[in-house]
């Protein structure tokens, strides 16, 4: 479509927002959508940004809202539809208070998952939501798709660690809400309406954030188990023995392994033969207490009961790097072989180890095929990915591409579990969303949605399609 609205509107924003509409704006990391924009705004202020709003919801132009552009399911991108306008919240990056005693930071929406978990580290305390894009990632995305991360099993997500937002809605009203309170019981929570909309009910310009304490002692060890089923009753373990001090539990496959030989041979694995399953886990202790020797402990109890039959503890922070950048840089190393279907996926963890084992078998009779099943075992996240067998490139499975997702997703939904556990549904999942959500809720999100934003603007075709 032409890009007349677009051309109108410029005269109208502030002066200084617009930015020129440069690849890196239209782009997303795995290349499925290529997205288009009349113009490129990036405000420096919450004014700036309601003046916006207000501007596109007059002239009833389309906002795509844009963070860091690192999100996975399309939702920072649009390919078809109205020329939109993409706002962009890069030169919103100030860290605008700390409060230490509180435990409390609040930051504006532009800056890094990096620069807030540095500028808590200054005072002595954790933002302790930690993703590998941590670096790029916006905390406006973070919270708009309700990030997750290695550490929500003993912080939670995004939205357990949000205390309050400021935002902008759809109509250019700006909402103060940048609250410090745990407790705040008056009436419906606007700000849990907007943490994992994606954009599509406002705008978040700033957060108030929950710090917290960094643990005394931290130990990080590496465990290989015999299954899934083995690291679930190693995790229950685990968790039993250090009273909640479990702070990651990650599941890494033999096939994650090979990958990252393939790819990254340099890379130093701690075992001689490849295993087929492994565990990290990341202790935080309380001073007086020796992770260390929890995790030795650990071993020696889950080596008693048959679970674990060999392991690495690190002895330094470098060793415990060493052995996070194994599971780190395996999204990478899948990068690298080049995936045919990637399944961000979530269950109950009783019955996570059956479904590896059922729906490996079910794919297997479909195609011949490499699966990568790795991620957050301790939340009951998954990373179910698929991949060409070697000598085949993916091309060679278009024609199944498309059943062999059904497929895992048929099986995560009938188990009770998810097809979106952390990468939100954007544009990707929004298909999925409408034939398997539950209808009552779905009523209602869309009954939410034409309240809020009744013109439809803020990020057309993102969840509800």
């Amino acid at each position: 479509m032409l890009n007349d609205a677009t051309d109108a509107l410029a005269p109208l924003l502030p002066l200084g927002v617009l930015r020129e509409i440069g690849p890196a704006y239209l782009e997303e990391p795995r290349g499925r959508y290529k997205g288009r924009a009349g113009l490129v705004a990036a405000p420096r202020t919450v004014e700036e940004v309601a003046a916006v709003v207000r501007a596109c919801a007059n002239a009833g132009v389309p906002i795509v809202p844009r963070g860091g552009g690192t999100g996975l399911v399309g939702g920072q991108v649009m390919s078809d539809g109205t020329m939109p306008l993409l706002l962009s919240l890069e030169r919103m990056t100030a860290i605008r208070a700390v409060y230490p005693e509180e435990g409390v930071i609040v930051a504006e929406a532009g800056a890094t998952l990096h620069q807030v978990r540095d500028a808590a580290a200054k005072v002595g305390r954790q933002f302790p939501l930690a993703l590998a894009s941590g670096g790029t990632a916006q905390l406006g995305g973070v919270l708009a798709t309700n990030a997750g991360g290695v550490n929500v099993l003993r912080y939670g997500n995004a939205r357990a660690l949000c205390l309050g937002v400021e935002a902008v809605l759809p109509q250019g009203q700006v909402m103060h809400d940048l609250k410090r309170l745990r407790k705040d019981n008056t009436g419906y929570d606007i700000r849990d309406l907007l943490i994992g909309a994606e954009g599509t009910l406002g705008i978040i310009t700033a957060a108030s954030l929950v710090l917290a304490p960094v643990p005394a002692e931290i130990g990080v060890a590496m465990l290989v188990v015999e299954s899934p089923e083995a690291a679930l009753t190693l995790l229950s373990l685990a968790q039993a023995r250090m009273a909640g001090g479990v702070t990651a539990f990650e599941l890494i496959s033999g096939e994650g392994l090979r990958f990252l030989d393939a790819a990254f041979p340099d890379l130093r694995q701690p075992f001689a033969d490849c295993p087929d399953w492994l565990v990290l886990i990341e202790v935080g202790l309380p001073s007086g207490l020796s992770a260390d020797a929890a995790l030795e402990g650990l071993f020696t109890d889950a080596a008693e009961a048959g679970l674990v039959h060999d392991g690495v503890i690190a002895r330094s922070g470098q060793q415990a790097a060493d052995l996070w950048a194994i599971r780190e840089t395996i999204p990478e190393a899948n990068r690298h072989i080049g995936a045919i279907a990637s399944h961000d996926i979530s269950l109950p963890l009783s019955e996570i180890a059956r479904f590896i084992r059922d729906c490996s078998a079910v794919l297997a009779g479909m195609a011949d095929l490499r699966i990568n099943c790795f991620g957050h075992l301790g939340d009951g996240n998954l990373h179910f990915n698929l991949f060409p067998v070697q000598g085949k490139t993916r091309d060679a499975y278009d024609g199944v591409r498309r059943a062999l997702s059904r497929a895992v997703h048929e099986m995560v939904v009938a188990r009770g579990g998810s097809f979106s556990a952390e990468h939100g549904v954007g544009r990707l999942k929004a298909a999925e969303l409408a034939e398997w959500g539950d209808p009552a809720r779905l009523a209602a999100m869309r009954a939410i949605k034409d309240a809020l934003d009744p013109a439809g603007i803020m990020n057309p075709g993102v969840i509800l399609g």
